[in-house]
């Protein structure tokens, strides 16, 4: 098993970051990012099907409720009627889950890359056609040494992950949804929106910055992603609304 996670998730993922840094700037955060947004554009369906499906998931939490309080004696009736409501807006409830269990493999791997170093040891798994550098340079932009810690880096992190809970936030309360009033699942939502960033800060402040910036880099993507699915849900429900 161990194996198999290292000749199809590490040592792939170990080559792209320096197949991308022998081709660029001599800079590894710089291989970091590209990395990155190379690996996020590969899983993008896959990734963008989930946020959308989790972004209607919080609009229509009101109505589940409410389905919920009018079933609550039947539960084979209120299973039925949640499900309905779940195929209506076209929704998986449990894409999250599956696409935690999708990801979580390819971030323990990054993870590995970033935090076992670089030493001739690591180095002797790049491939044939993967030229071993003479140096790394792992001073990002001349100023953040990311084997070390960065507190900047790790803030700046927490700050994009607040602002993709804060998105999916403001598109659950959307004048155009269909929730009128805000019920424990959004105040528990409101309550992971400052408590996932909080975590996190905590747990990469432990980490070298490299960590960080890989953190920093896909919340960053998710952002743009979240931005982009929220001014497509709002444009198809306008749609709606005008025919």
């Amino acid at each position: 098993m161990i194996h198999l996670f290292n000749e199809f998730l590490y040592r792939p993922l170990l080559n792209l970051l320096f197949l991308i840094y022998n081709h660029t700037v001599a800079d590894i955060g710089i291989a970091v990012i590209i990395s990155t947004i190379v690996i996020r554009l590969v899983l993008l369906p896959i990734f963008y099907k989930s946020a959308k499906d989790q972004t209607i998931i919080q609009k229509i939490t009101p109505r589940i409720k409410e389905l919920q309080k009018i079933h609550k004696d039947d539960k084979e009736k209120q299973v039925s009627e949640i499900m309905k409501v779940y195929k209506e807006h076209k929704v998986n409830p449990f894409s999250g889950f599956l696409l935690l269990l999708i990801q979580l493999p390819i971030l323990i791997a990054l993870y590995q890359v970033f935090l076992k170093g670089f030493s001739s040891d690591v180095l002797s798994g790049l491939y044939s056609f993967v030229a071993v550098p003479q140096s790394i340079h792992t001073m990002f932009l001349g100023i953040i040494d990311l084997m070390s810690k960065n507190v900047w880096l790790v803030i700046l992190a927490g700050i994009f992950q607040y602002l993709q809970s804060k998105l999916l936030m403001n598109m659950a309360k959307n004048p155009i949804s269909q929730g009128k009033e805000t019920d424990i699942a959004q105040k528990i939502s409101k309550n992971m929106m400052i408590m996932g960033p909080f975590l996190t800060i905590v747990i990469l402040y432990s980490l070298p910055s490299v960590v960080a910036l890989y953190w920093l880099t896909t919340s960053a993507f998710s952002v743009i992603q979240q931005v982009v699915i929220n001014k497509k849900i709002i444009k198809n429900e306008r749609d709606k609304n005008t025919t």
